[in-house]
């Protein structure tokens, strides 16, 4: 066995052990809606890293696109989707998602999610970057917590879903190519236990905390790739990481998001000299899609030499911003900034990973019994580059569709599956090493050179010092939380890495000084990594 397939040793036959039908590692959206979606006759089992509250999908501001409106349709959101992805959607897996949306978002709705609604009562539609229709359902600009606290209220009254908080999924246990559970760290008591399962389920989140600045919480440092890689599953899309043009820029806070729906409300975007500058990067001005605006957003401020842009919406009034926009509007407030008069001062932080977990449309990766779901996932939706608020929609629409494959895989086969005997026993050392040091220097690195501007001098800079530190801790023992997290944000910045060397061309949110054109002929295609 390879000495770095898994982070720990362990002998399956002397750990505590728990069975269940389905286990769910992460309790985001994808994750808890899953849940909801398996059939209540099986037993599942939610693992989170923190509490369940914690995740990226709380975070979300903006809304979620469904096509609702009488002139809008999936065909048009279709496009749009095709449109930003620079070439690179599955189209398949693009019409599951647009035509699936608007009975999912009625799941939602009978959850009892509180979406806000027009005097008539029908879902209040806005618009985001990149969409060509009025589309973008919301409650306030705390969208993400509203569904999230739904759901989890929900799958808390739940019988056959447990919940384990404080649980960090290390390791995915497999035989021959098929899963057979998660490797577990319970934080709480510093123990291992071992969960066996017919069919694990990883909605673990992007990877965000691989930069310095990301709106990320601490929690996304990519553990979901991490193990899925070292198990042998395919990774897929790694070099596109998009960054989000708008984010609070204030010495302290550098990653609290001012939605892209502020944009869609009519805010501009200025320079430090107040001056318009969108108008002349792009014919949709700041409703480009997101690539576009951050690199619009980058090359304002070097050629102003200053590190922040601004955003304004003083032409709208106090009250209607309290309305629309009640969080960003204090939270603003809170730093000194009304934005009834004042301009927002933003930058762009790291936001979404469009790469991750290669999966069909319904969720299986090349692993037996191993699926994926929301950030973590990667099924060609988002392409090159993700359209505004299909994040949301993905993790509902393919959680539901993993909900109905897994009676498929369980169906006949419920009974205890036979026993798994493994043993690990490897040559790791302990090394006094500082693992938040590496952490942060890596973090550094990755938003210097694999940013929202990339050349090969900087990639190669990039590669150097991420191949040392892997070279450093690959043979480490591996005893806390912080070192699980530090071999994966080590392991997939490498990836990432590789994969934006070998992308010699401009696409999306991939975008190259030295290849600055994109190039159909050669690189129309996607860059899939997996362990040899």
């Amino acid at each position: 066995m390879d000495e770095n397939r898994y982070l720990v040793d362990f002998d399956t036959d002397e750990l505590p052990t728990e069975f269940h039908d389905v286990i769910i590692i992460g309790s985001g959206i994808a994750g808890v809606y899953t849940a909801l979606e398996i059939p209540e006759k099986y037993d599942v089992v939610i693992l989170t890293k923190e509490t369940i509250e914690i995740s990226n999908s709380v975070l979300a501001q903006g809304g979620i696109a469904v096509s609702l409106d009488k002139g809008d349709s999936p065909e048009l959101h279709f496009k749009d989707t095709i449109y930003a992805g620079a070439g690179l959607c599955d189209e398949e897996s693009v019409w599951v998602l647009v035509n699936e949306a608007a009975a999912n978002i009625e799941t939602l709705c009978q959850f009892g999610v509180n979406f806000d609604r027009k005097s008539n009562d029908e879902l209040a539609l806005s618009r985001e970057g990149a969409h060509s229709k009025n589309r973008i359902i919301h409650a306030g600009d705390t969208t993400g917590k509203e569904v999230c606290d739904k759901l989890i209220s929900v799958v808390r009254t739940k019988q056959n879903v447990k919940i384990k908080e404080r649980v960090a999924a290390i390791d995915l246990i497999t035989e021959d190519n098929v899963c057979k559970g998660i490797l577990a760290y319970h934080e709480d008591s510093s123990s291992y236990v071992f969960y066996r399962a017919n069919v694990v389920v990883c909605a673990t989140g992007g990877y965000g905390q691989l930069y310095s600045n990301t709106t990320n919480p601490e929690v996304a440092t990519g553990d979901g790739a991490g193990l899925a890689y070292r198990a042998g599953a395919e990774l897929m899309d790694l070099e596109f990481v998009q960054f989000h043009p708008t984010v609070l820029f204030h010495p302290e806070n550098k990653s609290f998001l001012i939605s892209e729906a502020v944009r869609g409300e009519g805010a501009i975007l200025r320079n430090i000299k107040g001056e318009r500058f969108m108008p002349k990067y792009h014919e949709l001005k700041e409703l480009a899609p997101r690539d576009i605006v951050s690199r619009s957003i980058f090359h304002e401020m070097q050629k102003t030499n200053s590190n922040h842009v601004y955003l304004d919406i003083t032409f709208k009034g106090k009250e209607y911003l309290e309305n629309r926009f009640p969080n960003i509007y204090n939270t603003c407030l809170s730093y000194g900034i009304d934005m009834s008069k004042d301009y927002i001062p933003v930058a762009p932080a790291e936001h979404y990973c469009m790469g991750g977990i290669r999966t069909d449309v319904f969720g299986r990766t090349n692993i037996k019994g191993f699926y994926a779901c929301g950030e973590v996932a990667c099924n060609g939706i988002h392409g090159a580059n993700r359209l505004a608020s299909n994040s949301l929609l993905e993790g509902l629409v393919f959680g539901r569709k993993i909900g109905k494959e897994v009676e498929n895989v369980i169906e006949g086969s419920r009974k205890e599956p036979q026993k798994v005997s493994i043993k690990v026993k490897s040559n790791r050392v302990e090394k006094n090493i500082d693992v938040n040091k590496i952490k942060k220097d890596i973090q550094e690195t990755m938003t210097r050179y694999v940013g929202i501007v990339r050349d090969r001098e900087g990639l190669e800079k990039a590669k150097k010092k991420v191949d040392d530190y892997y070279e450093l801790i690959k043979d480490m023992k591996n005893n806390s939380v912080s070192d699980f997290e530090m071999q994966n944000i080590v392991l997939v910045s490498k990836l990432v890495i590789e994969a934006a060397l070998e992308r010699k061309e401009s696409r999306g949110a991939h975008f190259r000084l030295d290849y600055q054109k994109t190039d159909d002929e050669n690189w129309k295609r996607n860059i899939i990594k997996r362990k040899i």
